[in-house]
């Protein structure tokens, strides 16, 4: 009797590499000539990115750098979350945070697309901040993971646990 196969869709971050990223972008910010004297920084503030410029167009130019970095280290865009540069004084902040886990709408989103539009076999549950799926069939499970990657979901997934 074969048993059921599953997976887990989760969306995390790798934090070092997303510390890396922000190293880097510091450095460049540090070394460009077309920000030298804006004071223009970037830097971790708990949990979230604050980016620091003279001009609104300095902050989204750092902002651009760290996206930049945040590619080439394999971290999605779709995990940073950043507001509008806002005027404190004499300097414009842009606060970023990076997206942990599936939110309960999304979860509710994908789980609704995968009994919509995926194969009938394959069941999918919401547990806490990820999705398990499962079904008797490896390549039903394929098909979905196949299906999710095309969809242009608001979350960045990666599937794991995959047995």
């Amino acid at each position: 009797m074969a048993s059921d196969s599953s997976f887990d869709i989760v969306s995390k971050i790798d934090r070092q590499e997303a510390d890396n990223a922000l190293n880097q972008a510091r450095k460049e910010v540090e070394q460009r000539y077309d920000f030298k004297g804006t004071d223009a920084s970037i830097e971790w503030s708990g949990e979230a990115i604050l980016i620091k410029a003279n001009s609104e167009e300095r902050a989204k130019a750092v902002l651009d750098v760290f996206q930049s970095k945040l590619i080439k280290r394999g971290i999605s865009l779709k995990s940073l979350d950043s507001g509008d540069p806002v005027a404190s004084g004499k300097e414009y902040r842009i606060t970023s945070t990076l997206k942990q886990g599936i939110s309960s709408e999304d979860a509710k989103k994908i789980s609704k697309l995968i009994r919509d539009e995926g194969p009938k076999s394959v069941k999918a549950q919401i547990q806490g901040d990820e999705l398990r799926v499962q079904s008797k069939s490896r390549d039903d499970l394929q098909e979905v993971q196949r299906m999710l990657k095309a969809a242009d979901l608001d979350v960045d997934l990666q599937f794991v646990n995959y047995r």
